[in-house]
């Protein structure tokens, strides 16, 4: 009985043991990864990012229940999570209220927020480089002023008009940037404590005086975003020199845009992109409604890179302009006329040694159509990233978190013309013939028996 009474404790406790083991197994456990390249583990300079913000970060994912993309939002943000507890994540349905997410500005399946004082970044990229920079531009407690030329027709900053850049200001605002008014036509000067200054769509000529204010900005060393449009008449033909570039006559067509969808040629989609810091790794299609194409000067003094451009099949129309349905190529290119074939560019940045004592390199981005940070088009495809990774470059905010390269060494095998040709003649060759030699050899030794 004794024996029998131990055997009962003995299992007793066996299974008390394991019951315990479950229970902390819930409550307490550890991770590693194994992997070659540790890709599911997050780099040193994101872990050193955690460890400075001093504050819960909020993570709302607007994920559709169907599918599997919560699972794989959820684990990402879990490496995020085990080094900073109080990195919390919440899901919103988007089919739930259609509605409320276009009103809000979601429209891309699984796009993520992030909240950390007061302020917010929207990505609809996931990755460890995007998700990283958010946060460290997030965590920048100090305010850029951004100054928003007005009185002059532009477009308003705060305005709710379809050409307007309310909805824009309003995502800068989150990041902790203030849009200010700039009247020079009463101050005469723009004031040192900008940040930036945003030239946007002037619908009347300027006077000479507000011209040479501009230029008096950009030669002390100041930031400047001109957005110009087709036929523009503003008499910044000065800045223009100042800068070292020249608006193209007449409006961007491009054929190309039918593979988006588009049935207005004069409607440029864009998703390849030239090789810059504000293009790098950027993967959406930016909609440029009727732009115009810009082009270098050969004295100019900046070093400059395109930052948009239309495909091979664009020119720029300076006769008639096509209109929605009617196919670009029922418009022909008129060499006489001074049309260009494309590529064009679109957009240009521009950078050189800045004459301030206090900044390394002054910037300057001029784009050749405003429509695409405006109200109406600004939840088109990737435009208000576009615009986000413009402005982050021209406040300085363009640093970039380094995630390092977790490719496995070994995932290609490299072999010279040579090596190929040995192994084909093995394998197609000298391996059948030892095969149905061997076959021959058996078969004959067996009939001879």
């Amino acid at each position: 009985m004794r024996e029998r009474l131990g055997h009962v404790l003995y299992a007793v406790l066996v299974l008390l043991a394991a019951a315990l083991l479950a229970f902390l197994s819930t409550r307490l456990g550890f991770v590693r990864d194994c992997s070659h390249g540790q890709d599911a583990s997050l780099g040193a300079d994101s872990l050193a990012l955690l460890k400075t913000l001093d504050g819960p970060v909020e993570v709302t994912s607007y994920a559709s229940r169907q599918g599997g993309l919560r699972a794989v939002v959820a684990d990402f943000i879990d490496r995020y999570h085990r080094a900073k507890p109080d990195l919390t994540l919440r899901f919103v349905d988007p089919d739930a209220d259609p509605a409320a997410m276009r009103a809000a500005g979601v429209n891309v399946d699984g796009e993520l927020e992030l909240r950390y004082r007061e302020r917010s970044e929207r990505l609809k990229v996931l990755g460890e480089g995007e998700f990283s920079g958010a946060l460290l531009r997030l965590s920048r407690s100090h305010e850029r002023i951004v100054a928003f030329l007005e009185g002059e027709g532009e477009r308003q900053p705060l305005g709710k008009a379809n050409a307007d850049l309310g909805s824009f200001v309003a995502t800068l605002a989150g990041r902790g940037v203030r849009a200010v008014p700039l009247p020079l036509a009463s101050t005469g000067k723009v004031p040192d404590n900008a940040d930036l200054v945003v030239v946007a769509n002037p619908q009347v000529k300027l006077d000479a005086a507000l011209v040479a204010a501009l230029v008096d900005w950009v030669d002390r060393g100041g930031a400047l975003l001109w957005l110009t449009e087709p036929g523009e008449n503003a008499g910044l033909d000065d800045l223009a020199s100042a800068l070292g570039v020249r608006v193209l006559p007449g409006v961007v067509v491009d054929g190309n845009g039918q593979a988006f969808g588009l049935q207005d040629p004069s409607f440029v989609a864009i998703n390849a992109y030239p090789p810059s810091p504000i293009t790098r790794d950027f993967a959406l299609t930016t909609l440029l409604p009727q732009p115009a194409a810009l082009a270098r000067r050969s004295d100019a003094h900046w070093a400059v890179q395109p930052l948009l451009r239309s495909s091979a099949r664009s020119w720029n129309e300076t006769g008639h302009i096509p209109k929605g349905g009617e196919q670009a190529d029922t418009v022909r290119q008129d060499a006489d006329e001074g049309e260009i074939p494309g590529p064009l560019d679109l957009a240009f940045a521009l950078s050189r040694v800045s004459p301030r004592p206090d900044k390394r390199e002054q910037r300057v981005v001029v784009v050749g159509d405003g429509d695409f940070l405006s109200n109406s088009y600004l939840g088109n495809g990737g435009n208000r990233e576009m615009g986000q990774r413009m402005f982050d470059w021209l406040l300085g905010d363009d640093a970039q978190i380094a995630v390092p390269d977790r490719s496995a060494p070994d995932r290609q095998l490299a072999l010279s013309q040579a090596a190929l040709t040995t192994l084909a003649v093995l394998f197609l060759v000298a391996l059948p013939l030892l095969l149905a030699g061997t076959g021959m050899a058996l078969w004959w030794r067996r009939r001879r028996r």
